[in-house]
C-alpha cells in the first residue's frame, strides 16, 4: 500500500488523454496508459500517464481522461468529482468483490452507469479521522467513456446474487458519526 502525495494505481489502465493538457498543438484525445495518481489538497485528483511516445505526464486533471477517442461532451472538474482532494496522503486498492460489478454513480446531480476501476482512500488528514467526513473515492469508467471519482455515498453497486432487481440510489441512509474504542 502507498501512503503518499504521488502513488500507483492497483493496475495500469489503458485510456485516452485530452491532448490540450500534453501538446502545444492539441489533436483531441490520444492513447495513454494511466498508472499513477497525485493528491494535492484543494485540487482535483491528478493522473500520471504514459503517452505512445514514451513521455510521462504527471498531474493530468481527471476531467482530461477518457476511455475512447471521442468521449461524451465537454467534461469539467465538477462533472468528475464532488470534492477536491483534502490531503496529500492516500492509499489505492482494488476491492476484488467490487471488480466487474455494475455501478450507478451520481455526478453533479446526474446519475450515470459505469464500471468500477479502483478505490483511493485518503489517510492522515484533518477530515479522515472523523466518521462523518471520512470518505473513500471510487474511480469509475462511465458508459459515456468519461471518468468519475465519487465518494461511496454517491455510488451504488449491483451484485445480482445479493442486491436484487431494484438498482436505484438509496434514500434514508444514516451518515456514520460515532467513533468507537475498546478502552
Amino acid at each position: 500500500m502507498t501512503y503518499t502525495l504521488v502513488g500507483e494505481l492497483p493496475r495500469h489502465i489503458y485510456c485516452y488523454v485530452d491532448s490540450c493538457y500534453t501538446h502545444v498543438e492539441p489533436e483531441g484525445f490520444i492513447p495513454a496508459v494511466w498508472f499513477g495518481l497525485v493528491s494535492y489538497p484543494g485540487r482535483v485528483w491528478g493522473c500520471t500517464v504514459m503517452l505512445e511516445s514514451g513521455a510521462i505526464y504527471r498531474n493530468v486533471p481527471a476531467h482530461g481522461i477518457g476511455f475512447s477517442r471521442h468521449p461524451a461532451g465537454v467534461w469539467q472538474p465538477k462533472d468528475v468529482q464532488t470534492w477536491d482532494c483534502y490531503g496529500e496522503r492516500f492509499t489505492t486498492l482494488e476491492y476484488r468483490y467490487l471488480a466487474g460489478l455494475e455501478v450507478k454513480v451520481r455526478c453533479d446531480n446526474v446519475v450515470y452507469g459505469g464500471e468500477y476501476l479502483f478505490t483511493a482512500a485518503p489517510v492522515g488528514d484533518g477530515f479522515s479521522a472523523y466518521p462523518e467526513q471520512a470518505k473513500e473515492f471510487c474511480f469509475i469508467r462511465l458508459i459515456n467513456d468519461r471518468l468519475a471519482i465519487q465518494p461511496t455515498n454517491h455510488v451504488v453497486f449491483r451484485e445480482r446474487s445479493f442486491t436484487g432487481d431494484e438498482f436505484q440510489m438509496p434514500k434514508g441512509l444514516k451518515r456514520q458519526v460515532d467513533i468507537w474504542s475498546a478502552e
